[in-house]
């Protein structure tokens, strides 16, 4: 089997294997990425918890893995509507749910160390308001995983994403309806990164 068509798994506590395609692992292999292993989901929650040693690793691909269980199912059962009211074509919901796997795995990229408990210490933008981690996130993609994820043969064969349509969907800045439509699955009311981290901690 061609090494760019194998698939992994990664074992989760939570979900059981998780799995990836060869272009997803190698951006999991980025030191981005890696860093995640060290920031603290419930950030210092573990010096009164001590079992409370989640990191931001695990959720993120917790939240790949699930936002593929959400697409899934919305393109099983409202296949007419994203059909007639989207203009989805089957090559086209599979294109882009690679992408929107993608951004899953990445939304947490840019969290800073503590996670949310030390976001007070964010620079203030052009506004006047704090940065948020979604814009480190989005940062991230734009410098350090650029090349991994545009010119990976994967992408370059099938997809031809640019990492720009990584970085707007995770900003909420992307002008394609479709994609903003599905922005929902990873940053809504009930979205799979609230799914993931109530199932972790339940």
């Amino acid at each position: 089997m061609n090494n760019l068509h194998k698939t992994y798994e990664i074992r989760c506590p939570v979900h059981g294997f998780i799995g990836m395609n060869d272009w997803e692992r190698c951006i999991v292999d980025q030191p981005a990425f890696q860093r995640l292993r060290r920031i603290r989901q419930l950030a210092w929650t573990d010096q009164v918890y001590p079992g409370a040693m989640h990191t931001r690793f695990e959720h993120s691909l917790g939240v790949m893995h699930t936002v593929s269980m959400l697409y899934n199912a919305i393109a099983s059962r409202s296949s007419e509507v994203l059909k007639d009211d989207l203009g989805y074509t089957p090559d086209g919901l599979k294109r882009d749910q690679q992408l929107i796997r993608i951004a899953a795995l990445l939304h947490d990229v840019g969290h800073s160390p503590f996670s949310h408990a030390s976001e007070e210490l964010f620079p203030d933008n052009e506004h006047g308001k704090k940065f948020k981690h979604e814009q480190y996130s989005a940062a991230i993609v734009r410098t350090h995983l650029r090349d991994v994820i545009e010119n990976h043969p994967l992408n370059t064969a099938n997809y031809g994403f640019k990492f720009e349509d990584v970085a707007a969907l995770l900003e909420g800045s992307t002008n394609a309806k479709q994609r903003l439509f599905w922005r929902d699955l990873i940053d809504g009311q009930m979205d799979a990164d609230r799914m993931d981290y109530t199932s972790a901690h339940n």
